[in-house]
C-alpha cells in the first residue's frame, strides 16, 4: 500500500502509533477482551450524506461518536454541535468529548476508535476503506463503492485478510419492503425469474451540463488538496465541490448510473441471489455531455444478461417511463420490478406494488427462505462490530452490485457492449476496456 504506516506516521504530526490489528474493543473471543458496552465511531466526510448518518448513528444507544473529520472546518464544526445537541436532549455525554480533526490520518491512530464511517465524495470511499482497515478499523462506507473496479479488488482482500466488518451504504436492505419483495421473488411466488427492471434519476437538464463555471479562489473553510486526495488536481470552483459537482465529475464519481443506481441494483441483485456475481453481458446506450463540467453518464438504457438466464433492465428514469408504465401507470422516478413467470413485484422506497394484490398478505412459512434481517443499517452495523457476524450489506454484494455500474459505464464509454467473466473477473478479450475505463491511477500520496 503506498501510504503505510511509515507513511501516517510522517505526515501526521500528532500521530502516535497505528494500529495493524482490530482493537481490543471490538473483538471478543481469545485472550482480547470483550465488547465495551458502547462501540466508538469517527467518521469521515459529514457533508450532505454524512450528516444524515451522523444524526442516525448518535440515537443508537450503544454507539458512541467520539471523532469527526471533513475537509471542510464549518462541516466539522457543524457536526460537533449536531453530536453535543442530541446527546444533551438525550441525557447523554460522549466520553471525553466529541473531537474534530483536519486531517483523517489523526483521527485514525486513535486506539479507541472501533468503527470508522466514511461518506465522501465517492473518489476517497476505496482509498479511506483500506487505510481505515490498515489502522485496524471495522468500516462503514457509503454507496458507490468507488471509481474503480481493480480498487475494489484490493478493498475486498483486505477487509478477508483483516477479517474486518465491512458494512456498505445500501440502506434499503434494511427495510421491510425491500426484504419481503426479494424474499418473495426467491421463494418463487411470481414464477420462476425471468427479467428485472431497475432505474434511477439521471441528471439531464441540470444547469451544470450546459455550463463549465469560471476558476475560483480556493476559500479560507476548505482544504482542497485534501479534498481532491487521489484525483487529478484542478483547478478550484464552488460548483466542483458542491453535491451535484462531486457526484457528476468523473474524476470523481460515475455519475448516478453508480452513485443513484447502486440502490436499485442491489435490490436486483438481494432477489435474483446473485450476491456473489454480476451479469455476464452489457450492451445499450447512453449519453456523456462533453465541454461542461458535468462529465458522467447522464442518461442510460442497458440491457444485461446473467449466467443464470436472468435478464436485467438497467435505465435511467427517462428511458424507463415507456417501459414501466406498459405494466406500473404509477411509476416513480426510481424502483425495481422483478418479473417472473406468474406476475410481477414492484418496490421502492416507500412502497410494494404486486401484480396480484393477494401477494401482499403472505406469510412466509418456516422452511421458506427467510433473508438476513435488520431494520437499523447503522445499527446493524454497531452490532456486527461487536459480534463479528457479516452484516446486511457485505464487501461482496457491495463489489459486485457495483460492478454493473462500472460495466455499463463501460459499454456507454466504449460504444460497444461488453462481456465479463465472473469466474476471471475480468473483462473478455476486450483490454482497451479494462485499461482505460475499468482503471484509475491515483494522485500520490494517495496510493493503495
Amino acid at each position: 500500500m503506498g501510504l503505510n504506516r511509515r507513511s501516517f506516521l510522517k505526515q501526521t504530526a500528532a500521530a502516535i502509533s497505528l494500529p495493524t490489528i482490530i482493537s481490543s474493543t471490538a473483538l471478543g473471543t481469545g485472550a482480547v477482551a470483550a465488547p465495551s458496552e458502547r462501540v466508538n465511531l469517527g467518521f469521515i466526510g459529514v457533508g450532505r450524506q454524512g450528516r444524515n448518518l451522523l444524526r442516525g448513528a448518535a440515537y443508537i444507544e450503544n454507539a458512541q461518536i467520539v471523532a469527526v473529520s471533513d475537509c471542510f472546518a464549518s462541516r466539522r464544526k457543524n457536526a460537533l454541535e449536531t453530536v453535543k445537541d442530541i446527546y444533551t436532549k438525550e441525557g447523554r455525554q460522549a466520553d471525553g468529548g466529541v473531537k474534530e480533526y483536519a486531517d483523517f490520518r489523526e483521527l485514525l491512530t486513535r486506539k479507541d476508535i472501533d468503527g470508522v464511517v466514511i461518506a465522501t465524495p465517492d473518489h476517497w470511499h476505496v482509498p479511506l476503506s483500506i487505510y481505515a482497515i490498515e489502522a485496524g478499523k471495522d468500516v462503514y462506507v457509503e454507496k458507490p463503492l468507488g471509481v474503480s473496479v481493480n480498487h475494489a479488488f484490493k478493498l475486498r482482500q483486505r477487509v478477508q485478510d483483516k477479517a474486518a466488518i465491512l458494512q456498505y451504504g445500501t440502506q434499503q436492505r434494511s427495510d421491510y419492503y425491500f426484504r419481503f419483495a426479494c424474499e418473495l421473488v426467491q421463494n418463487g411466488y411470481i414464477g420462476e425469474l425471468q427479467n428485472i427492471d431497475v432505474w434511477c434519476n439521471n441528471i439531464t437538464g441540470h444547469k451544470y451540463t450546459k455550463i463549465l463555471p469560471p476558476t475560483q479562489p480556493v476559500p479560507a473553510d476548505l482544504d482542497y488538496d485534501r479534498w481532491i486526495g487521489p484525483a487529478p488536481m484542478k483547478p478550484y470552483s464552488d460548483a466542483r465541490v458542491s453535491f451535484k459537482g462531486a457526484t457528476h465529475i468523473y474524476d470523481y464519481s460515475l455519475g448516478y448510473i453508480a452513485g443513484w443506481g447502486a440502490h436499485p441494483l442491489d435490490i436486483a441483485q438481494w432477489g435474483n441471489n446473485t450476491d456473489n456475481t454480476a451479469p455476464i453481458h452489457y450492451e445499450g446506450t447512453g449519453t456523456i455531455p462533453t465541454g461542461v463540467l458535468i462529465d458522467t453518464v447522464s442518461s442510460w438504457d442497458m440491457h444485461c444478461t446473467y449466467a443464470n438466464g436472468v435478464k436485467l433492465h438497467f435505465m435511467d428514469n427517462t428511458a424507463a417511463a415507456p417501459v414501466v408504465s406498459r405494466y406500473y401507470p404509477e411509476m416513480r422516478d426510481h424502483g425495481t420490478a422483478f418479473h417472473g413467470s406468474e406476475g410481477w413485484i414492484i418496490v421502492r422506497r416507500g412502497a410494494i406494488d404486486f401484480s396480484n394484490e393477494t401477494l401482499r398478505r403472505v406469510k412466509l412459512k418456516n422452511d421458506e427462505i427467510h433473508l438476513y434481517k435488520s431494520t437499523n443499517h447503522m445499527g446493524n452495523f454497531v452490532d456486527c462490530i461487536k459480534s463479528r457476524k457479516q452484516p446486511i450489506s457485505t464487501i461482496e454484494a457491495a463489489l459486485q452490485s457495483d460492478l454493473i455500474s462500472h460495466l455499463s459505464n463501460a459499454a456507454v464509454r466504449l460504444k460497444r457492449p461488453i462481456q465479463w467473466d465472473p469466474k476471471t473477473e475480468k473483462v473478455v478479450s476486450d483490454t482497451e476496456a479494462i485499461n482505460k475505463v475499468l482503471n484509475r491511477t491515483l494522485r500520490k500520496p494517495w496510493t493503495i
